[in-house]
């Protein structure tokens, strides 16, 4: 079978309503797409940082009864594990507030054994940041080298609009890293100053043939190699967002998996191809948003496995 392999952010996220907590779960942008993975039985392997805490023992052991190999998890002695407070409003959509406790010296980790169309997820801020980016890129750029496929999701929050043009850069070797690009309309607004996918597309094709817009109610985008798609979403009423574009993606490279579309074959998906994918986006996203978890559930999860 395939590996997946994600890089990215761990968080305890907990999550209020009318200012009064109401759950707290571990989570991440590319955390809890690979816990939606495991949970369905998909090889994943996660590079991420903790600290050496109650909670950061806590996640270790989720991540392990998930099915998430741990083996390049940093742990840092004498810190604490970041937490995020999530304030749900009316739309069940969350504003945040963040508290971190890193070290200097962050993300030391031996690079694992990555094989042909094996896929590797990435994005946020984690993907951008600078203090992390010496550790980042070389990761991407070995995982291209050895054939991968890379799923790249923007995931860029306003709070970190001020930053866009000193991660211009950045923002362009990542393009270039990924085989596909993903961002929802809120993202291409911080990110372009704008929400036109074909306008976005024009400034990441020279990069990346291959862009998927989410617009929430208004359906998906997608942008192969200048063909344009549209498919509608889900008229759902959800008990939390927080996990909702990760979880498109935990369906998307779920797709990927299940369909047999490798790096190799990606330049010839047609229309019914993307259709498929990006119900499988759509489905895992509408599951995980029916509950206060970031992740699809385990029952939705045993479902998978008895297909």
């Amino acid at each position: 079978m395939r590996n997946i392999f994600g890089i990215g952010e761990t968080i305890y996220d907990i999550l209020f309503r009318n200012n009064q907590p109401v759950a707290a779960v571990p989570g991440g942008s590319v955390f809890n797409g690979l816990i939606s993975l495991g949970r369905a039985g998909i090889n994943s392997t996660f590079i991420t940082e903790i600290g050496s805490d109650q909670v950061g023992q806590y996640i270790l052991k989720f991540m392990q009864e998930n099915g998430i190999n741990t083996d390049y998890v940093s742990c840092y002695k004498d810190k604490k594990t970041a937490i995020s407070l999530a304030y749900l409003n009316e739309n069940n959509d969350a504003r945040y507030s963040f508290y971190k406790d890193y070290p200097n010296n962050r993300l030391d980790f031996e690079m694992p054994l990555i094989g042909e169309n094996d896929i590797v997820a990435f994005g946020a801020y984690f993907a951008l940041n600078p203090v992390l980016r010496d550790k980042v890129k070389p990761f991407l750029q070995y995982a291209k080298d050895q054939g991968a496929l890379l799923y790249y999701d923007l995931n860029f929050r306003d709070n970190h609009a001020h930053e866009v043009e000193s991660l211009k850069e950045t923002f362009r070797e990542n393009f270039a890293l990924a085989d596909i690009v993903r961002g929802s309309h809120e993202d291409f607004i911080n990110v372009f100053g704008y929400d036109d996918c074909r306008k976005t597309y024009s400034q990441t094709s020279g990069y990346c043939p291959i862009l998927i817009c989410t617009r929430g109610r208004d359906g998906v985008t997608v942008i192969d190699h200048g063909q344009q798609y549209a498919f509608p979403s889900r008229n759902i009423v959800p008990v939390s967002t927080i996990g909702a574009g990760d979880n498109f993606n935990a369906g998307i490279i779920y797709g990927f998996v299940r369909e047999n579309i490798r790096r190799d074959n990606l330049d010839r998906l047609t229309r019914d191809d993307w259709s498929r994918l990006i119900e499988y986006g759509i489905e895992f996203a509408s599951e995980a948003c029916m509950s206060t978890e970031n992740y699809i559930s385990k029952d939705y999860a045993q479902s998978l496995k008895s297909k």
